[in-house]
């Protein structure tokens, strides 16, 4: 692996911590990867569910109008269905790393389009693109490290 631990325990400011970082690594990602499942999961239920969410009392007519009259794409309906079906179900099997990669990737084109539709603002608390971005970056890196060691993927020992 390219971030070996071991390799760089010369390096360290405490030696004897690289061999913690090492043994605690993959439990390290696969909390990451199982909050940003969950964090992807609490934004879609409320959609499918037709319950609030935060200051949105319809989060899934949001979901629309943002498709539709922001970023002007057609069939915005069946757009904001397929989100909300990604976050939820795919929030639940990113967490558990099952096809891990391509529902990251997919995960990580929605929130460049989030960014692109609620930009240029950077504040999170004024509608910007702090938040989505952090999750882009977050799905990325989910979708190029696959599912990890503890994951459903790394069980079944299948991985796309």
């Amino acid at each position: 692996m390219v971030d070996d631990l071991t390799s760089q325990r010369g390096r360290l400011l405490f030696a004897p911590l690289g061999a913690f970082y090492a043994r605690f690594q993959p439990a390290s990602y696969a909390l990451l990867r199982f909050a940003f499942g969950l964090t992807m999961l609490t934004h879609g239920l409320p959609k499918l569910l037709g319950m609030p969410h935060g200051s949105m009392t319809d989060p899934m007519a949001g979901s629309i109008r943002l498709i539709d009259n922001v970023l002007h794409l057609p069939f915005a309906p069946m757009l904001a269905l397929l989100v909300a079906l990604l976050e939820t179900l795919g929030g639940l099997m990113v967490a558990i790393g099952l096809l891990t990669r391509p529902l990251a990737a997919m995960m990580a084109v929605q929130m460049i389009f989030i960014s692109l539709a609620l930009g240029p603002t950077w504040p999170w608390i004024d509608r910007g693109i702090e938040y989505p971005v952090m999750l882009g970056f977050i799905a990325l890196l989910i979708a190029l490290r696959g599912g990890g060691p503890a994951s459903l993927d790394r069980l079944i020992g299948r991985e796309i």
